[in-house]
């Protein structure tokens, strides 16, 4: 059967590094943040092998930033998360839940502290300027908020570390998780942070000014021709095996940051600067959590929509968003909210996989231990 395809526009950007990943041979996008994402280059098995075993290139421009400037920027910053950013030291980032005044999920950015009064907002798929924006408008503070031409070339793999520390040094390669560092490229200063989206080694280049993007794309292939460096993408069974959430699709604006698990970010209390304290400083015990799943039975097709989870009556108590075959945990994993009553591993759960295809599905906390 003919599969249809998007049709091209205006509204669907390309980024300064598409022509490489075409060159590269992508075989599939998705669109996010209104940009190109590349999905798949030779298998979703392929490069997952590949990513866990050498070094790969994204292009992940998608991660589109968003530049607060200005005296009141720590305070509007401050005003969308429940986690505290009054100690954020000038070379870090931080994952972020964002939420409205309901303490509901809009976000989970990370913020680069670039200076004093000055931060990169590192979003997921939403278009959450537009609520800095009317923050900063309603409330009068003195911040400007725009989107600033970077894009971000994620290096990711066991050897990502050789790859970088070629590239900017041994400073840049033995920076801290979370930290970044300054570097010149082409004479511009740029930064390199030490994060990324699977849970391999991990760098991410923010690069800024679009006409520079393959430049640097091609110095990274042509410094790591001998550690098999190849083009990749977040990989949907990596990220799953590592527990790493999709917004949108794992949690949502339905969801506390509580539910989200990241009640971590939240350990030493909720900050009274948040629009959402009073909600969410006596709400920490959700009543529904993300869990690690596994799906029992024959490998399945990879899933990223939701389907319902039952228990043995045939009650829907939660939902699994993202589902794969693990080549190396040999099951079928997943990420699902569950009901807080049937956290116990030990409870009967079933998924309608298909209409003829019931399966069990088991609580599993060894795949994010």
């Amino acid at each position: 059967m003919h599969q249809p395809t998007i049709s091209g526009s205006s509204r669907i950007r390309r980024t300064p590094y598409s022509k490489r990943v075409e060159e590269a041979g992508v075989k599939s996008y998705s669109v996010y943040n209104h940009m190109l994402l590349p999905t798949v280059f030779d298998t979703l098995e392929n490069d997952y092998h590949h990513l866990k075993t050498a070094v790969q290139v994204w292009d992940v421009s998608v991660e589109r930033q968003i530049e607060i400037i200005g005296p009141d920027a720590t305070k509007i910053l401050q005003m969308v998360t429940p986690r505290d950013i009054s100690k954020m030291k000038d070379d870090q980032c931080y994952y972020i839940p964002m939420v409205d005044k309901h303490g509901l999920m809009i976000n989970d950015p990370v913020a680069v502290k670039l200076d004093k009064n000055r931060y990169w907002i590192s979003i997921a798929d939403s278009d959450v300027i537009y609520y800095f924006k009317g923050l900063a408008e309603g409330m009068g503070l003195n911040v400007n908020i725009f989107e600033p031409d970077v894009n971000i070339i994620s290096i990711q793999g066991p050897k990502s570390k050789i790859l970088i520390e070629r590239m900017f040094g041994k400073e840049i390669s033995e920076l801290k998780f979370f930290r970044h560092g300054k570097v010149f490229f082409n004479g511009k200063k740029m930064i390199v942070a030490r994060s990324g989206w699977s849970h391999q080694i991990c760098f991410e280049v923010y690069v800024d000014g679009s006409m520079n993007g393959q430049d640097m794309w091609d110095k990274f292939f042509s410094l790591g021709n001998d550690l098999d460096v190849r083009a990749g993408c977040p990989n949907l069974i990596e990220r799953i095996e590592s527990g790493l959430l999709s917004y949108g699709n794992d949690v949502n604006q339905t969801n506390t940051p509580y539910e989200a698990g990241l009640g971590k970010f939240l350990s030493s209390g909720v900050s009274e600067g948040c629009l959402a304290y009073d909600i969410l400083r006596t709400k920490t015990e959700p009543q529904r959590l993300i869990k690690p799943i596994e799906i029992t039975g024959e490998p399945i097709k990879p899933i990223t929509y939701s389907l319902q989870v039952l228990n043995s009556n045939g009650e829907v108590v939660g939902q699994i968003t993202s589902a794969a075959w693990s080549p190396d945990f040999k099951v079928n994993v997943a990420i699902g909210m569950i009901d807080r009553e049937y956290w116990n591993e030990k409870n009967s759960l079933f998924l309608n996989f298909t209409k003829n295809d019931k399966r069990q599905i088991i609580i599993n906390d060894k795949f994010w231990s």
